[in-house]
């Protein structure tokens, strides 16, 4: 099925690895042209030169997400490259502290900085443009963990926050032919990400938690959740908004591992 994102501009932070570059890799299939903002150069670049291997226009952008003159910047950038911007995919995240008798104040203002501040501030900056091009699409991209209870809280809290601002936001965007959608991955495997560390360090532990946890016996792929971001970009998705996808194969819970044990907070 043709998604109608050929001569498209795409925004995706977080878009080097893991789940962000997936995103940009399908959106290039796609024939879309994509932009991806991170804070490490190396990845930055080798995904950068991935996007322009599938014939499409890449533009890479250096960043730190919780500042928000970063994020002024990136979105000006992209509109002196691409000249417009049809699809914006706020992805970056993470968490910072642990339970909730260790997690400082700092911590749950780091955690909520990188997430929900760091989507407010990336729409805000976007919807000009996006407007001026007539519209578009934003995918929040949240978590199960927002959906379901995890440990510690401060990430949960965050993600049931990026879900609720995702369907505010596609009440109030609705003016300008702006959709506002979220999508909430589950537990999912790729290279250099943190289940993929455990399935090496831990593999008797990963394979009880895959079977005990998801009705497939695996988890899922980045290419998966991908898939569903490049559809929620497109014209295609035209009538859903403000809806929360998740996409999580019937995952039973939000994790085996706190949140906390994951890489992060980073972008």
């Amino acid at each position: 099925m043709d998604l109608g994102l050929s001569g498209k501009a795409a925004l995706i932070t977080g878009g080097s690895r893991g789940l962000g570059r997936a995103a940009a890799l399908t959106l290039a299939d796609e024939g879309c042209n994509v932009a991806i903002a991170a804070r490490t150069p190396e990845t930055l670049e080798a995904a950068a030169a991935e996007i322009a291997d599938k014939k499409a226009r890449a533009h890479a952008t250096q960043i730190d997400v919780p500042v928000p003159e970063d994020i002024v910047r990136m979105v000006e950038s992209v509109k002196q490259t691409f000249g417009r911007l049809d699809a914006l995919v706020a992805n970056a995240g993470g968490s910072q502290g642990g339970g909730l008798l260790e997690a400082t104040d700092a911590d749950w203002h780091a955690t909520l900085d990188i997430n929900l501040m760091h989507a407010v501030r990336t729409v805000r900056a976007a919807v000009p443009i996006m407007r001026d091009s007539g519209g578009g699409s934003v995918v929040i991209i949240s978590s199960i963990s927002g959906i379901t209870a995890s440990v510690p809280a401060q990430y949960g809290v965050a993600k049931a926050a990026e879900i609720f601002l995702a369907r505010c936001l596609s009440l109030e965007l609705a003016q300008y032919n702006i959709r506002v959608n979220c999508v909430a991955p589950g537990s999912i495997m790729f290279e250099g990400g943190g289940w993929g560390r455990r399935a090496v360090e831990m593999p008797e532990v990963m394979h009880e938690f895959a079977n005990s946890q998801f009705p497939y016996k695996r988890l899922g792929t980045a290419r998966e959740v991908a898939d569903a971001v490049a559809f929620l970009c497109s014209p295609r998705s035209s009538w859903i908004v403000g809806t929360t996808l998740s996409v999580d194969g019937a995952q039973q819970g939000a994790g085996l591992w706190s949140v906390s044990e994951m890489p992060g907070p980073s972008v």
